[in-house]
């Protein structure tokens, strides 16, 4: 900013965003001075600089903007939830649990479908398999599944991604 830039020369841009071409940094500098806003190297990397003639509050405050709505935006794409079966789950509270999967997946959530298996049960793992399948077939035109059902202790689980 101002007078930390030590490039002999920058390539220029005027606060309305045009291009004001290749100058040497003491013109650039000048002209921002003039017009009293800041000299601001935006792309420091770049062969030369590229400065830009602008507020350099506006510019702290609108960089700081930026990155909150990116972090609020990957945050809430990332979101997993999670809903839990059991192997002899009814029909209906079935349905119930595919309508709550759909509903977090057209928000662009993922979702994380368990299906719990309690004493005996582990000896028919195809049955809560069969549950995660139609699971997912039931889900098909929302999501698709991005993590096959897999068994971890008492549990199968699976993962499904928004279209």
């Amino acid at each position: 900013m101002n007078d930390r830039i030590r490039a002999p020369e920058v390539r220029l841009i005027d606060s309305d965003g045009a291009q004001l071409g290749v100058k040497p940094t003491r013109d650039a500098r000048a002209l921002a001075e003039e017009r009293g806003l800041d000299l601001i190297e935006v792309a420091p990397n770049a062969e030369p600089p590229v400065c830009r003639i602008m507020d350099y509050g506006k510019y702290r405050y609108e960089k700081a903007r930026r990155e909150k709505e990116a972090h609020r935006k990957s945050h809430a794409a990332s979101e997993l939830k999670g809903i839990r079966i059991r192997p002899r789950t009814d029909d209906h509270d079935f349905g119930t649990k595919v309508k709550m999967a759909e509903k977090f997946l057209k928000q662009g959530h993922k979702v994380k479908i368990t299906c719990q298996f309690r004493g005996r049960e582990m000896a028919h793992q195809d049955i809560g398999l069969r549950q995660l399948d139609g699971m997912a077939k039931e889900l098909e035109e929302v999501g698709h599944v991005e993590m096959r059902p897999s068994l971890s202790g008492r549990f199968l689980n699976m993962v499904i991604a928004p279209k």
